[in-house]
Protein backbone atom coordinates (compact mmCIF):
# COMPACT_ATOMS: atom_id res chain seq x y z
CA UNK A 1 0.00 0.00 0.00
CA UNK A 2 1.85 2.65 -1.24
CA UNK A 3 1.65 6.22 0.37
CA UNK A 4 2.72 9.87 -0.47
CA UNK A 5 1.29 11.73 2.28
CA UNK A 6 3.41 13.78 4.59
CA UNK A 7 1.43 12.72 7.70
CA UNK A 8 3.09 10.54 10.48
CA UNK A 9 2.32 6.77 9.70
CA UNK A 10 -0.36 5.13 11.38
CA UNK A 11 1.25 1.81 13.63
CA UNK A 12 -0.46 -0.57 15.60
CA UNK A 13 1.92 -2.54 17.37
CA UNK A 14 1.13 -6.68 17.42
CA UNK A 15 2.56 -7.87 21.02
CA UNK A 16 4.63 -6.87 23.64
CA UNK A 17 6.88 -9.43 24.68
CA UNK A 18 11.21 -9.24 24.78
CA UNK A 19 11.28 -7.60 21.08
CA UNK A 20 7.65 -6.67 20.90
CA UNK A 21 8.11 -3.95 23.62
CA UNK A 22 11.46 -2.58 22.47
CA UNK A 23 9.37 -2.18 19.09
CA UNK A 24 6.45 -0.36 20.81
CA UNK A 25 9.13 1.85 22.88
CA UNK A 26 10.31 3.14 19.34
CA UNK A 27 7.08 3.77 17.82
CA UNK A 28 6.17 5.87 20.62
CA UNK A 29 9.09 7.81 20.52
CA UNK A 30 9.03 8.73 16.68
CA UNK A 31 7.47 11.86 15.50
CA UNK A 32 6.88 10.52 11.55
CA UNK A 33 5.05 7.24 12.96
CA UNK A 34 1.52 7.16 15.40
CA UNK A 35 1.13 4.52 17.52
CA UNK A 36 -2.94 3.97 17.13
CA UNK A 37 -3.09 0.17 18.58
CA UNK A 38 -1.36 -2.34 21.04
CA UNK A 39 -2.54 -6.12 20.07
CA UNK A 40 -1.65 -8.56 23.05
CA UNK A 41 -1.91 -11.87 23.79
CA UNK A 42 -2.00 -12.05 27.30
CA UNK A 43 -4.98 -11.14 29.75
CA UNK A 44 -3.27 -9.48 31.71
CA UNK A 45 -1.73 -6.86 29.30
CA UNK A 46 -5.87 -5.98 28.01
CA UNK A 47 -6.35 -2.03 29.05
CA UNK A 48 -3.06 -1.45 29.82
CA UNK A 49 -1.46 2.01 28.70
CA UNK A 50 1.08 1.31 25.93
CA UNK A 51 3.56 3.06 28.19
CA UNK A 52 3.23 1.03 30.60
CA UNK A 53 3.78 -1.62 28.30
CA UNK A 54 6.81 0.18 26.91
CA UNK A 55 8.49 0.89 30.27
CA UNK A 56 7.85 4.73 29.82
CA UNK A 57 6.11 7.35 32.46
CA UNK A 58 4.14 9.42 30.11
CA UNK A 59 0.59 7.78 29.25
CA UNK A 60 -0.44 7.32 25.84
CA UNK A 61 -3.69 7.00 25.80
CA UNK A 62 -3.51 3.92 23.61
CA UNK A 63 -4.34 0.45 25.67
CA UNK A 64 -3.70 -3.06 24.63
CA UNK A 65 -6.52 -5.20 23.31
CA UNK A 66 -6.87 -8.63 21.78
CA UNK A 67 -9.93 -7.31 19.49
CA UNK A 68 -8.35 -8.02 16.19
CA UNK A 69 -11.50 -5.94 14.85
CA UNK A 70 -11.18 -2.88 16.25
CA UNK A 71 -7.46 -3.43 15.36
CA UNK A 72 -8.52 -3.32 12.01
CA UNK A 73 -10.88 -0.78 11.88
CA UNK A 74 -8.57 1.76 13.18
CA UNK A 75 -7.05 1.87 9.36
CA UNK A 76 -3.45 1.56 10.27
CA UNK A 77 -0.95 2.02 7.54
CA UNK A 78 1.22 -0.67 8.94
CA UNK A 79 1.65 -3.69 11.59
CA UNK A 80 4.98 -4.27 13.51
CA UNK A 81 4.42 -8.16 13.79
CA UNK A 82 6.72 -9.27 16.86
CA UNK A 83 5.08 -12.77 18.38
CA UNK A 84 7.21 -15.72 18.72
CA UNK A 85 6.21 -17.42 15.55
CA UNK A 86 3.80 -16.36 12.79
CA UNK A 87 0.44 -16.99 12.33
CA UNK A 88 -0.60 -17.45 8.65
CA UNK A 89 -4.17 -16.84 9.49
CA UNK A 90 -3.43 -13.51 11.86
CA UNK A 91 -1.30 -12.48 8.61
CA UNK A 92 -3.81 -13.01 6.01
CA UNK A 93 -5.93 -10.91 8.06
CA UNK A 94 -3.87 -8.41 8.39
CA UNK A 95 -2.83 -7.98 4.69
CA UNK A 96 -6.45 -8.33 3.15
CA UNK A 97 -7.05 -5.36 5.63
CA UNK A 98 -4.91 -3.25 3.46
CA UNK A 99 -3.15 -3.17 6.57
CA UNK A 100 1.26 -3.28 5.60
CA UNK A 101 3.20 -5.98 8.42
CA UNK A 102 6.41 -5.97 9.51
CA UNK A 103 7.83 -8.99 11.02
CA UNK A 104 10.46 -10.36 13.10
CA UNK A 105 8.53 -13.39 13.63
CA UNK A 106 10.41 -16.04 11.49
CA UNK A 107 9.86 -14.35 8.23
CA UNK A 108 12.47 -13.43 5.23
CA UNK A 109 11.11 -14.95 2.27
CA UNK A 110 8.05 -17.32 3.60
CA UNK A 111 9.73 -19.50 2.36
CA UNK A 112 9.71 -21.99 5.14
CA UNK A 113 5.87 -22.25 4.94
CA UNK A 114 3.75 -24.51 2.73
CA UNK A 115 3.14 -23.46 -0.57
CA UNK A 116 -0.57 -23.30 0.29
CA UNK A 117 -0.08 -20.51 3.12
CA UNK A 118 2.74 -18.84 1.00
CA UNK A 119 -0.20 -18.57 -1.51
CA UNK A 120 -2.15 -17.23 0.98
CA UNK A 121 -0.09 -15.04 1.82
CA UNK A 122 0.37 -13.63 -1.67
CA UNK A 123 -3.26 -13.35 -2.47
CA UNK A 124 -3.86 -11.81 0.48
CA UNK A 125 -2.01 -8.82 -0.32
CA UNK A 126 -3.32 -8.62 -3.86
CA UNK A 127 -6.80 -8.26 -2.25
CA UNK A 128 -5.38 -5.83 -0.02
CA UNK A 129 -3.18 -3.84 -1.75
CA UNK A 130 -0.55 -4.21 0.92
CA UNK A 131 2.98 -5.88 1.70
CA UNK A 132 4.84 -7.82 3.95
CA UNK A 133 8.56 -8.00 5.05
CA UNK A 134 10.77 -9.78 7.26
CA UNK A 135 13.74 -9.04 9.54
CA UNK A 136 15.72 -8.56 12.77
CA UNK A 137 19.08 -9.07 13.76
CA UNK A 138 20.13 -12.52 12.56
CA UNK A 139 18.47 -13.24 9.98
CA UNK A 140 17.89 -9.87 8.73
CA UNK A 141 20.62 -7.11 9.54
CA UNK A 142 23.23 -9.71 9.20
CA UNK A 143 22.39 -10.76 5.79
CA UNK A 144 22.18 -7.06 4.72
CA UNK A 145 26.02 -6.26 5.84
CA UNK A 146 26.62 -9.71 3.82
CA UNK A 147 25.07 -8.30 0.85
CA UNK A 148 26.72 -4.78 1.12
CA UNK A 149 30.10 -6.42 1.59
CA UNK A 150 29.78 -8.40 -1.50
CA UNK A 151 29.58 -5.04 -3.47
CA UNK A 152 32.96 -4.71 -2.99
CA UNK A 153 33.98 -7.54 -4.97
CA UNK A 154 34.91 -8.39 -8.30
CA UNK A 155 33.17 -11.98 -7.99
CA UNK A 156 31.78 -13.98 -5.33
CA UNK A 157 32.43 -17.12 -4.72
CA UNK A 158 30.64 -17.54 -1.01
CA UNK A 159 28.76 -15.38 1.69
CA UNK A 160 29.08 -17.19 5.46
CA UNK A 161 27.11 -15.42 8.60
CA UNK A 162 27.64 -16.91 11.43
CA UNK A 163 26.30 -15.62 14.98
CA UNK A 164 29.12 -16.70 17.52
CA UNK A 165 27.98 -16.04 21.13
CA UNK A 166 26.95 -16.95 24.44
CA UNK A 167 23.57 -17.53 24.21
CA UNK A 168 22.71 -18.09 28.09
CA UNK A 169 22.00 -14.32 28.17
CA UNK A 170 18.80 -15.19 26.55
CA UNK A 171 16.15 -16.15 28.33
CA UNK A 172 13.97 -18.60 26.80
CA UNK A 173 14.15 -22.28 27.96
CA UNK A 174 11.53 -23.19 25.11
CA UNK A 175 13.16 -21.99 22.63
CA UNK A 176 16.78 -23.01 23.94
CA UNK A 177 15.72 -26.65 24.43
CA UNK A 178 14.30 -26.97 20.72
CA UNK A 179 17.70 -25.85 19.36
CA UNK A 180 19.00 -28.84 21.24
CA UNK A 181 20.51 -27.29 24.72
CA UNK A 182 20.36 -29.56 27.65
CA UNK A 183 19.21 -32.28 25.71
CA UNK A 184 20.78 -35.99 24.91
CA UNK A 185 22.89 -35.32 22.13
CA UNK A 186 21.49 -38.89 20.67
CA UNK A 187 18.01 -38.04 20.75
CA UNK A 188 16.68 -39.23 18.23
CA UNK A 189 15.42 -36.66 15.64
CA UNK A 190 17.22 -33.60 17.48
CA UNK A 191 19.12 -32.32 14.29
CA UNK A 192 16.01 -32.58 12.50
CA UNK A 193 14.45 -30.34 15.27
CA UNK A 194 17.20 -27.88 15.22
CA UNK A 195 16.83 -27.52 11.31
CA UNK A 196 13.16 -26.83 11.49
CA UNK A 197 13.41 -24.34 14.60
CA UNK A 198 15.77 -22.48 12.56
CA UNK A 199 14.73 -22.96 8.87
CA UNK A 200 14.06 -19.24 8.30
CA UNK A 201 18.19 -19.24 8.52
CA UNK A 202 17.74 -20.89 5.41
CA UNK A 203 15.33 -18.11 4.32
CA UNK A 204 17.79 -15.71 4.36
CA UNK A 205 20.10 -18.04 2.98
CA UNK A 206 18.29 -18.23 -0.46
CA UNK A 207 17.49 -13.97 -0.44
CA UNK A 208 21.44 -13.84 -0.70
CA UNK A 209 21.98 -16.06 -3.34
CA UNK A 210 19.33 -14.29 -4.92
CA UNK A 211 20.85 -11.21 -4.56
CA UNK A 212 23.85 -11.98 -5.60
CA UNK A 213 22.98 -13.84 -9.05
CA UNK A 214 23.03 -17.67 -7.98
CA UNK A 215 20.12 -20.19 -8.44
CA UNK A 216 20.34 -22.71 -6.17
CA UNK A 217 19.98 -26.04 -6.86
CA UNK A 218 19.28 -27.37 -3.02
CA UNK A 219 19.65 -25.93 0.32
CA UNK A 220 21.22 -28.31 2.67
CA UNK A 221 21.20 -28.41 6.96
CA UNK A 222 24.76 -29.71 8.99
CA UNK A 223 25.10 -29.92 12.85
CA UNK A 224 27.15 -30.29 15.31
CA UNK A 225 26.58 -30.63 19.23
CA UNK A 226 29.16 -30.28 21.47
CA UNK A 227 28.51 -31.84 25.46
CA UNK A 228 28.58 -29.82 28.55
CA UNK A 229 31.98 -30.81 31.04
CA UNK A 230 29.93 -29.71 34.01
CA UNK A 231 26.59 -28.66 35.32
CA UNK A 232 25.19 -25.37 34.65
CA UNK A 233 22.40 -23.67 36.22
CA UNK A 234 21.39 -20.61 34.39
CA UNK A 235 18.52 -19.32 36.33
CA UNK A 236 15.76 -20.68 33.39
CA UNK A 237 17.11 -23.31 32.56
CA UNK A 238 19.76 -26.16 33.50
CA UNK A 239 22.21 -27.46 31.29
CA UNK A 240 23.41 -31.14 32.94
CA UNK A 241 27.02 -32.38 32.68
CA UNK A 242 26.97 -34.46 29.37
CA UNK A 243 23.89 -32.46 27.64
CA UNK A 244 24.16 -30.29 24.59
CA UNK A 245 26.08 -27.43 25.54
CA UNK A 246 27.60 -26.06 21.97
CA UNK A 247 25.38 -26.10 18.63
CA UNK A 248 26.92 -25.19 15.72
CA UNK A 249 25.38 -25.37 12.42
CA UNK A 250 24.62 -23.96 9.24
CA UNK A 251 21.73 -23.77 6.44
CA UNK A 252 23.84 -24.03 3.10
CA UNK A 253 23.17 -22.93 -0.52
CA UNK A 254 24.18 -24.79 -3.59
CA UNK A 255 25.00 -24.55 -7.26
CA UNK A 256 26.21 -27.92 -8.42
CA UNK A 257 28.23 -29.00 -5.83
CA UNK A 258 29.42 -25.28 -4.92
CA UNK A 259 28.61 -23.74 -1.91
CA UNK A 260 27.64 -20.46 -2.54
CA UNK A 261 25.86 -19.02 0.28
CA UNK A 262 26.11 -20.39 4.67
CA UNK A 263 23.86 -18.92 7.35
CA UNK A 264 24.71 -20.28 10.88
CA UNK A 265 25.79 -20.22 14.37
CA UNK A 266 28.07 -21.16 17.10
CA UNK A 267 26.18 -21.27 20.05
CA UNK A 268 26.99 -21.99 23.59
CA UNK A 269 25.09 -22.19 26.73
CA UNK A 270 27.05 -21.86 30.00
CA UNK A 271 30.39 -21.97 31.21
CA UNK A 272 31.43 -25.48 30.59
CA UNK A 273 31.28 -26.11 26.87
CA UNK A 274 34.58 -25.77 24.61
CA UNK A 275 32.85 -25.05 21.24
CA UNK A 276 34.22 -26.49 17.74
CA UNK A 277 35.67 -22.82 17.00
CA UNK A 278 35.87 -20.03 19.16
CA UNK A 279 33.42 -17.72 20.21
CA UNK A 280 33.82 -14.30 18.83
CA UNK A 281 30.85 -12.69 20.59
CA UNK A 282 29.07 -11.11 17.43
CA UNK A 283 28.09 -11.86 13.84
CA UNK A 284 30.72 -12.97 12.09
CA UNK A 285 30.37 -11.91 8.21
CA UNK A 286 32.66 -13.43 5.75
CA UNK A 287 32.78 -12.57 1.83
CA UNK A 288 35.20 -15.24 -0.14
CA UNK A 289 35.88 -13.94 -3.95
CA UNK A 290 38.22 -11.04 -5.07
CA UNK A 291 38.85 -9.59 -2.64
CA UNK A 292 37.52 -11.49 0.70
CA UNK A 293 35.66 -8.96 2.96
CA UNK A 294 35.10 -10.10 6.69
CA UNK A 295 33.60 -8.15 9.89
CA UNK A 296 32.01 -8.79 12.99
CA UNK A 297 29.14 -7.35 14.05
CA UNK A 298 29.39 -6.13 17.92
CA UNK A 299 26.37 -5.45 19.60
CA UNK A 300 27.62 -3.15 22.45
CA UNK A 301 26.01 -0.42 25.32
CA UNK A 302 25.86 2.92 24.99
CA UNK A 303 26.99 4.81 28.22
CA UNK A 304 23.51 5.08 29.51
CA UNK A 305 22.71 1.61 29.69
CA UNK A 306 21.22 0.82 33.12
CA UNK A 307 19.58 -2.76 32.81
CA UNK A 308 21.14 -5.64 33.75
CA UNK A 309 22.81 -7.85 31.45
CA UNK A 310 22.44 -7.21 27.88
CA UNK A 311 19.34 -9.34 26.97
CA UNK A 312 17.80 -5.96 26.72
CA UNK A 313 20.03 -4.86 23.58
CA UNK A 314 19.82 -8.03 21.70
CA UNK A 315 16.04 -7.67 21.98
CA UNK A 316 16.52 -3.64 20.25
CA UNK A 317 19.03 -4.67 17.74
CA UNK A 318 16.18 -7.33 16.69
CA UNK A 319 13.18 -5.44 16.37
CA UNK A 320 14.86 -1.83 15.41
CA UNK A 321 15.54 -3.60 11.74
CA UNK A 322 11.68 -3.98 11.04
CA UNK A 323 10.28 -0.98 12.97
CA UNK A 324 12.84 0.91 10.87
CA UNK A 325 11.58 0.12 7.66
CA UNK A 326 7.91 0.50 8.18
CA UNK A 327 8.14 3.86 5.82
CA UNK A 328 9.89 1.65 3.22
CA UNK A 329 7.74 -1.05 3.46
CA UNK A 330 4.70 1.37 3.57
CA UNK A 331 5.94 2.83 -0.18
CA UNK A 332 6.76 -0.38 -1.36
CA UNK A 333 5.25 -2.41 -4.04
CA UNK A 334 2.41 -5.17 -2.62
CA UNK A 335 3.29 -8.32 -2.15
CA UNK A 336 6.38 -9.98 -0.25
CA UNK A 337 9.77 -7.85 -0.20
CA UNK A 338 12.55 -9.01 1.47
CA UNK A 339 15.78 -6.84 2.49
CA UNK A 340 17.16 -7.03 -1.14
CA UNK A 341 13.98 -4.93 -2.59
CA UNK A 342 14.06 -2.15 -0.54
CA UNK A 343 16.26 1.06 0.03
CA UNK A 344 18.61 1.06 2.99
CA UNK A 345 17.20 1.25 5.94
CA UNK A 346 18.44 3.26 8.61
CA UNK A 347 17.32 4.05 12.25
CA UNK A 348 16.49 7.79 13.22
CA UNK A 349 18.63 10.45 14.77
CA UNK A 350 17.66 10.83 18.53
CA UNK A 351 15.01 13.56 19.71
CA UNK A 352 16.55 16.69 21.67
Amino acid sequence: MTSTTNRPLRVIQWTTGNIGKRSLHAIIGRDDMELVGVYAHGADKIGVDAADLAGLTEPTGITATDDVDALIALKPDACCYNPLWPSVDELVRLLEAGVNVCSSAAWITGGKQSPEDRERIEKACIAGNSTIFGSGAHPGMTNMVGMVLSGACEDVDQIRITESVDCSTYESAGTQAAMGFGQDPETPGLAESVRRESEVFAESAAMMADAIGATLDRLTFDVEFTTATGDSDLGFMQIPKGTVGGVFGYHRGWVGEKNVVSVGFNWTMGDHVTPPKPLEHGHVIQVFGTPNMRTVLHCLPPKEWTEPGFMGLGMIYTAMPVTNAVPAVVAAAPGIVTLKDLPPVTGRVRRA
